[in-house]
């Protein structure tokens, strides 16, 4: 990887992890740093997409049939994610740059394998050539009451988020169960708390990572 630095953000829909990892990168990029792939600097890589590929796979996950098999939904996250690792990742962490992720396989291992009953590990095994063992130094999950997730979110709802409460109470205690494996680099922060206190708490997070990195 070099000296670049992998951060991604993750939680249930509506937990405000996007509008963090748009925070952080801002705030990286007024030091100076290196943020964001090299093509697009000062910007959040989305999951799933990041490439024209990717972009596709998105749009049918989000916006395609609702009675997509929970396999078929597993595979394609994962499909768009060797094109990002290959093609984005990679090239840019080689590089020495820092990239903030808006998900990555965090996500697949609390929707598909936790949610949808498919198994974490199993999940994780099908991801594994898709991320050749490239994985966040640092992930950050915001916690917040799924409820109040799905009443933050505005316009037309995608097809994961018409599911409703019960898979994002599902997704919740998987990413629960993931801070629990994982406590080296998956790090819970309370996501109702104002945005200020939630950029603190990441920027606490991130801080040592830097040092550490000699970014």
């Amino acid at each position: 990887m070099g000296a670049g630095v992998l951060i991604s953000f993750e939680g249930v829909d509506g937990c405000g992890k996007s509008t963090q990892a748009a925070l952080l990168c801002e705030r990286l990029a007024a030091r100076n740093l290196p943020v964001g792939p090299a093509g697009a600097p000062g910007s959040v890589l989305r999951e799933p997409g990041g490439t024209p590929a990717g972009e596709a796979v998105r749009d049918l996950l989000l916006h395609g049939p609702d009675d997509l098999a929970p396999w078929t939904e597993a595979l394609l996250y994962a499909a768009a994610r060797a094109e990002l690792v290959q093609r984005v990742l990679r090239p840019n962490l080689a590089e020495g740059r820092i990239l903030v992720l808006d998900r990555y396989v965090d996500s697949s291992l609390a929707y598909q394998g936790h949610a949808r009953g498919l198994g974490i590990d199993d999940v994780l095994a099908v991801n594994a050539p898709a991320v050749g063992g490239l994985m966040p130094q640092l992930t950050v999950v915001l916690v917040v009451d799924p409820a109040t997730g799905l009443a933050r979110l505005e316009g037309d709802a995608d097809r994961i988020e018409r599911e409703g409460l019960h898979l994002q109470a599902q997704v919740a205690d998987g990413f629960s169960e993931l801070a629990l494996r994982f406590p080296g680099r998956v790090h819970l922060v309370d996501g109702e708390q104002p945005i200020a206190e939630v950029a603190a708490a990441v920027d606490a997070l991130v801080a040592p990572l830097l040092e550490g990195h000699r970014v």
